[in-house]
């Protein structure tokens, strides 16, 4: 899959939500607020996030925030050591697996079809943590 074909899926599913671009990455929201994403598309580390070896050509992450029960049914309670530097494996977030976000390097098709529905599950989650 490329970056702009899952950018294209998530925005048709969003039907009202928004997207952002920052520094050549790219921002999910469910509303017009802006204030905290559900997925993003990260194209290069950071200080601050490096593990994925993002500055290899060609490469981006696919980051969903898919909440605490769908995270520990993908990876359980015990987080083992990750290569987070793996293509197309989905895995908890190098940063972020604490607050249950998951990511993927350059999906595949395959991939992105189990993907699909955490994308979903993300989206709903947004919403409904806004609506409580």
């Amino acid at each position: 899959m490329t970056e702009d074909a899952i950018t294209q899926h998530i925005i048709d599913m969003l039907a009202g939500g928004h997207f952002q671009i920052a520094d050549d990455n790219t921002f999910f929201f469910h509303d017009a607020d802006n204030k905290f994403p559900f997925a993003t598309i990260v194209t290069k580390d950071d200080e601050f996030d490096s593990a994925s070896k993002l500055d290899r050509p060609g490469l981006f992450r696919l980051n969903i925030g898919v909440g605490k029960e769908s995270f520990r049914a993908l990876f359980g309670e015990e987080l083992a050591a990750i290569d987070h530097s793996a293509l197309d494996t989905l895995m908890p977030h190098p940063v972020y697996a604490k607050m249950y976000w998951i990511s993927v390097i350059n999906p595949s098709a395959k991939t992105f079809e189990t993907v699909k529905p955490l994308i979903a599950k993300a989206l709903n989650l947004a919403r409904s943590r806004k609506a409580g």
